[in-house]
């Protein structure tokens, strides 16, 4: 089967989101844990907000297509999901609108259909974005993707990390490591 294929990515446009050096040290660990990691950056991928008559009047828009593929071509999603307001960002669920919708002749929701996911996040509360995570796991579960049961949420976002963007504390650093040696393992056994 080759190695697993792993998408990643944080679920934040800002230059500067703690989610997305979280998403930077996971995507790393799955890459020593022996997986083929593509980390990519929402802000590549420009969406209008899901519109129904806008998708009516004028399909998907490219780069709809761009990241449909992308999880086409990955068997696992490795996720790190700000918070905001007790939930996931808009963003976020805005990408997995357009990702969901289904193309002519294509069957609904077939981009997360057995896709393996494992979710992290980090916050600046103490509960380092764990509320959103319950939504962002209820919401992939009912279209078609396998969220694995561990997970991670890390406080005091600002104090997290190192200045060159690693995890300060070598305890939630193994956690995300194992996290995602755990989606490349399950990745390898599912495909098995």
């Amino acid at each position: 089967m080759g190695q697993p294929r792993i998408l990643a990515f944080a679920g934040s446009l800002r230059k500067d989101s703690y989610n997305k050096k979280l998403a930077i040290v996971s995507a790393e660990a799955a890459t020593a844990a022996g997986a083929h990691v593509t980390l990519i950056d929402l802000r590549d991928y420009q969406l209008p907000l899901y519109d129904g008559d806008l998708e009516a009047a004028s399909g998907h828009p490219p780069a709809s297509h761009a990241l449909k593929q992308l999880f086409y071509d990955h068997q696992g999603l490795l996720l790190a999901c700000p918070e905001y307001n007790s939930s996931m960002t808009g963003v976020f669920k805005n990408t997995i609108d357009w990702v969901s919708r289904p193309l002519p002749g294509e069957v609904a929701n077939i981009a997360f259909q057995n896709k393996l996911v494992t979710l992290l996040s980090t916050a600046p509360g103490a509960l380092g974005g764990l509320r959103g995570l319950v939504h962002v796991r209820s919401m992939l579960s009912n279209i078609g993707a396998i969220v694995l049961p561990g997970q991670l949420a890390i406080p005091k976002s600002p104090e997290a990390f190192t200045a060159s963007g690693k995890l300060a504390d070598s305890r939630q650093q193994a956690s995300v490591e194992k996290l995602a040696a755990n989606l490349a393992g399950m990745i390898e056994r599912f495909h098995r």
